[in-house]
């Protein structure tokens, strides 16, 4: 009923939670600093999560000042990425065993552990985006409001709820 491909687990991670980030809180930095960024591209072919790591890092031009709290979200996103990966796991590992009273608990404990994540998320992010200048905040804005409509056109269904 809800089963999701182990091939799209990851990348529906990665798309979810930098959704929240996105919806959440608007984020922009100055300089980039080069050994999180060149971390981040060796990660980028082995772990989608990390990919998207190192891709925001560099896109909200996080400066050395800003790497301390840059971790802590970066954390959060790692540790949410793992929940979320886990129930997922699981509910694929028990799929045809369930019941549909089962398949929906599951399905009801993944979208919880998304937004018991999301908050995390955007309390971590808050914290980093009030360490940004005005113009980092105005990039950050843009950066965000064109990854929600890119999101919005993938998801139709999403419109609704957004204005």
């Amino acid at each position: 009923m809800f089963s999701l491909s182990t091939s799209l687990v990851k990348p529906v991670v990665v798309a979810t939670f930098l959704t929240s980030v996105l919806v959440a809180a608007p984020v922009f930095a100055a300089e980039p600093t080069t050994p999180t960024a060149a971390h981040a591209k060796t990660q980028a072919a082995v772990d989608p999560v990390e990919a998207k790591i190192g891709e925001l890092h560099q896109k909200l031009h996080i400066v050395e000042t800003q790497e301390p709290q840059w971790a802590q979200v970066a954390q959060v996103m790692r540790d949410n990425a793992k929940s979320h990966e886990d129930l997922v796991k699981d509910k694929q590992q028990n799929d045809k065993t369930m019941t549909a009273a089962d398949d929906l608990n599951a399905y009801a404990a993944i979208v919880q552990d998304h937004a018991d994540g999301a908050k995390k998320l955007a309390a971590a992010f808050e914290t980093l985006y009030g360490m940004f200048s005005d113009d980092q905040k105005k990039a950050a804005d843009e950066v965000f409001r064109a990854h929600k409509q890119q999101f919005m056109h993938q998801h139709p269904s999403s419109k609704h709820s957004q204005k």
